[in-house]
């Protein structure tokens, strides 16, 4: 069987798959469950258009890791066969455990599990599926490989992670300001010693890339009904939770019913391998199936909930600069709770306080370094002589309050 397969990517046309092993990865039932989850989580209800899936992410992020590879290796540095596709196996596994609706649920499903372990736990599991020949790639995703470009290139400020995404959302939101030149970036890897650097004619597409990516964030990724649906899909998934806990039947898969009835923790991963098969089924689809039966609990406030997300009657958001007064809340609170006649402790689940925030490029630590003319190293907060790079270095954030529509009739703040 010809396992050296092309796929047609949208973005960049062919991709190619570089070897067996890593098309025998693709089709294991880890990584297909991918593309049952969305990369945006519920941003298409702002964007129609966001449907795309890790899936596709993680093909696109394959792609552009091989096209860097391929630029070192036509300037001179020695990248071993094993080395490459370990790279490439690297990012194409760096998502892959994320769990259903990606980052909104990382705290509610789980126990302040990151995915990043739960991609740590698959990659070691497929590792021995596959006769160990995934012992470099872990080396690489978890930074312990002596040549440490290879992990920058899989995650850092400018990584092939962050350059499809910031291209694929553009595309399917529809969104022009994210588009970033990602052939041209990838062409202009250097190394120093092996740690990666950006050649210094390529300065202005790194500032286009940091840009891009700050408004993105606040456009698409941090938008104000993005986050009223992320909100209220957590507090479903959080009253679910509290009813099951507490004895209450809700009809939803075998497998989400487990993590439901259960508070997990990372170390309980470890402890029980089943474990992670059972999460390895979990996807968007799971949720969205119980969604759609729980509007007929009898529960009113899991069943409103559910209806309301269902039928995009989303919580109002309101953002400031500065945090919401004691006095401001609790005027809310008044409201919702004599509309819905609520007690205080379900209050919290038609009232949501919190904040974002957004940092285009972290200067200190690990930064991204430009390889002058004169062979000089410098950070792209340094080397530049636009403002712009020192300004987006400052972190910007802002506080939001959601709530359903009736709390806030009869006021602004």
């Amino acid at each position: 069987m010809n396992k050296r397969k092309l796929i047609n990517d949208p973005l960049y046309g062919f991709i190619t798959l570089h070897s067996d092993l890593i098309y025998d990865i693709i089709q294991h039932p880890y990584f297909q469950r991918l593309r049952r989850i969305k990369q945006l989580g519920l941003t298409d209800l702002v964007y129609p258009g966001a449907n795309h899936t890790r899936f596709h992410h993680a093909l696109g992020a394959m792609h552009l890791m091989a096209q860097a590879l391929d630029s070192l290796k036509q300037k001179g540095y020695m990248i071993t066969e094993i080395e490459y596709e370990s790279a490439l196996i690297a990012i194409l596994l760096h998502d892959i455990g994320h769990g259903p609706f990606s980052h909104v649920l990382e705290k509610s499903i789980l126990q302040n599990v990151h995915h990043e372990d739960i991609s740590m736990l698959f990659m070691q599991k497929l590792n021995t599926i596959f006769s160990n020949k995934l012992d470099l790639a872990i080396k690489i995703f978890s930074g312990k490989y002596e040549r440490q470009f290879f992990h920058d290139l899989v995650s850092s400020q400018l990584d092939m992670d962050r350059l499809d995404y910031l291209n694929r959302d553009s595309y399917f939101t529809g969104v022009s300001e994210g588009i970033v030149g990602a052939d041209r970036l990838v062409r202009m890897f250097d190394l120093v010693n092996d740690e990666l650097v950006i050649e210094e004619k390529a300065i202005y597409s790194v500032e286009n890339f940091l840009n891009a990516r700050r408004i993105m964030y606040w456009q698409v990724y941090l938008h104000k009904a993005t986050i009223s649906a992320e909100e209220m899909l957590i507090q479903i998934v959080k009253r679910a939770k509290f009813l099951v806990q507490s004895g209450h039947y809700l009809s939803m898969t075998d497998n989400l019913a487990l993590f439901f009835a259960n508070n997990f923790k990372l170390s309980d991963f470890e402890k029980h391998a089943e474990l992670l098969q059972i999460y390895g089924s979990l996807d968007d689809y799971d949720l969205w199936g119980g969604i759609k039966q729980w509007v007929q609990s009898s529960d009113m406030i899991l069943a409103l909930l559910c209806t309301n997300l269902l039928q995009r009657t989303l919580f109002k958001v309101v953002l400031s600069k500065e945090e919401f007064s004691a006095d401001y809340i609790q005027k809310i609170e008044q409201k919702v709770a004599q509309f819905y006649s609520l007690s205080k402790p379900d209050l919290d689940y038609f009232r949501v306080v919190g904040s974002i925030s957004n940092l285009g490029y972290i200067s200190s630590g690990k930064g991204i370094n430009i390889k002058k003319k004169t062979g000089e190293i410098v950070d792209i907060k340094y080397a530049s002589d636009l403002p712009n790079i020192k300004a987006i270095s400052e972190v910007v954030i802002k506080y939001y309050l959601c709530s359903t529509e009736e709390a806030f009739i009869g006021f602004f703040k």
